[in-house]
């Protein structure tokens, strides 16, 4: 499979093209979509004083029979010694052989970085290379400035180096070829593809990656790492799944068609409330924004339709990837768009990051065969553009949202309960096709979409931008952003009690109060509706 044959073939095609520096970046094929690929050799990833390796791409390798081991839960598909495997064999190969036919123009010394800059070109190295500090790599605003590295021998990497790109250097246009073992010492910043020629790859704890590992023949091996593809080039835009059509859905916070919606506490809610079965009790109608539904009428009748066919869709949309440890999700996990599986039942521990790449319009999809949990101060965070209204989970069990967890997205769990607990903060909705829903001193805040409550896809709200100090003793500020008429603050006990109440007029005003030390809940309220809800604590 992997004959001289067909290398000296590829050496062929490519002194045939005639190849220059800078003419054009090389092709990678099948190998785009690796960050961590060996031809020949085992791809390991360590865990040291519980760290755990992060990374976005597929990993594997082509060694007959092998397994990659250690990884966890990985934003990407394992390819081992199968078809996928077989074919980045080959482009990694053809990759090596683009970049060792490069013809060289500069040829620095072996001790890259210490705050040096390049611009871009091929350079050559005759010898064992080591990067220290930072090394600049300069595109002089040209997109499309290649760098590539073409060392006779060993690369390493001294503990906190790093490179740097600047005006508009890529890091999908950094290529460093490698005839010897790669080794990057802890907390390593490294940009570019990594073509290791028949050696081994070390990469060592809190380093970050945007870029591949590739070997040609050696083993790879990571140590609490994060290591991401990277973004342009020939890689397209992740857009991921096409969403559901919410239907009636999109205008409730929290639905059940078939149990009881019931609220102890004080709850705030922005969206409709209610079930088609049963009864909705304890929600204070000055802390919902939107209309709640007490008994079963047309609204709910016509919501427990439409959530049928929002389930059907989930169920049966096709998975792009398969997170292969559900009892580990979470643990500052990063997601892009994708259709994600979890076979059985999942707990969210710690941090999710969900990163639209910079794609507002980009959609997640979670789906959970079996129950699922979170830890207590649980949350998933949106990054580059990521928005609540475009993350959906699918959870075929039941629901426990624990204590102060900072949940993001569209949650449809099919004939199972869901509990959300004290504290918790809701940015999304929560749905059951058959199941009692509860919440215990939660905030739940529709995301955008719902035309009937004023919360359409174009609305701007205003926010509060800071309620400091919180804890407070005698006083707190409140500053406000974009905020263009007259509004209403309100203090609420956590047994719901009204404590306080203040006209707000300015984007800065000072509460001065005289109250006993515990929890509070606040909401922020003009005359076009909510602003924001939230908790205060007193000293």
């Amino acid at each position: 499979m992997k004959t001289n044959l067909l290398y000296q073939m590829f050496s062929i095609i490519l002194v045939l093209s005639g190849m220059q520096s800078n003419a054009q970046a090389p092709v990678l094929g099948t190998a785009t979509d690796f960050v961590i690929f060996s031809r020949d050799g085992a791809v390991t990833s360590n865990v040291t004083n519980s760290l755990m390796t992060h990374l976005t791409g597929n990993v594997g390798t082509n060694t007959s029979g092998a397994t990659s081991t250690g990884f966890g839960n990985v934003n990407g598909v394992m390819h081992d010694d199968d078809s996928a495997s077989h074919i980045a064999a080959v482009d990694v190969l053809f990759l090596y052989n683009q970049l060792h036919a490069l013809i060289p123009n500069y040829f620095p010394s072996s001790l890259l970085g210490n705050g040096a800059t390049l611009t871009a070109g091929t350079y050559f190295i005759n010898s064992n290379t080591s990067l220290n500090g930072a090394l600049v790599l300069d595109a002089q605003n040209n997109p499309n400035a290649l760098f590539v590295f073409q060392i006779q021998g060993a690369f390493s990497t001294s503990a906190l180096s790093q490179v740097t790109l600047t005006n508009g250097a890529k890091a999908c246009n950094v290529f460093w070829k490698v005839e010897g073992l790669v080794d990057m010492s802890s907390g390593t910043k490294m940009k570019g593809t990594v073509v290791a020629n028949n050696a081994a790859i070390l990469m060592g704890i809190n380093s970050t990656l945007d870029g591949r590992l590739l070997s040609t023949t050696g083993a790879i091996t990571v140590n609490g790492i994060v290591a991401k593809l990277p973004l342009g080039c020939a890689r397209p835009a992740l857009t991921g799944p096409i969403a559901p059509n919410l239907g009636s859905t999109i205008c409730y916070a929290l639905f059940s068609s078939n149990q009881n919606v019931i609220n102890d506490g004080v709850t705030f809610v922005t969206g409709d409330v209610g079930t088609n079965v049963g009864l909705t009790t304890g929600f204070n109608a000055l802390n919902v924004t939107g209309t709640i539904h007490s008994n079963p009428d047309t609204s709910t009748d016509q919501c427990a339709t439409d959530l049928q066919a929002v389930y059907s869709y989930l169920n049966t949309l096709p998975t792009d990837i398969e997170l292969l440890y559900p009892a580990q999700f979470g643990n500052d996990l990063l997601l892009t768009p994708h259709a994600y599986l979890l076979n059985t039942a999942t707990v969210l521990t710690n941090n999710l990051y969900l990163d639209a790449e910079g794609n507002a319009n980009a959609v997640f999809t979670i789906n959970i065969y079996g129950a699922f949990s979170t830890s207590t101060y649980a949350k998933v965070i949106l990054l580059n553009g990521a928005q609540a209204q475009n993350v959906y989970w699918k959870v075929d069990g039941a629901v426990a949202i624990n204590d102060f967890s900072e949940f993001t997205g569209t949650l449809v769990a099919n004939n199972a309960a869901i509990n959300v607990a004290t504290g918790s903060t809701i940015t999304g909705r929560m749905l059951t096709t058959n199941g009692a829903l509860t919440t215990f001193d939660t905030t739940v805040t529709m995301p955008v979409g719902c035309t009937s409550l004023a919360i359409g896809e174009n609305q701007t709200a205003t926010t509060v931008a800071v309620l400091y100090p919180n804890p407070f003793k005698d006083s707190f500020e409140i500053k406000l952003t974009e905020f263009n008429t007259s509004g209403e603050f309100y203090l609420f006990t956590t047994l719901g009690e009204l404590v306080y109440k203040q006209t707000i007029n300015e984007t800065a005003t000072n509460i001065k109060t005289n109250l006993a030390s515990g929890m509070y809940f606040y909401k922020l309220v003009s005359s076009t509706g909510l602003i924001q809800t939230g908790k205060l604590l007193s000293k």
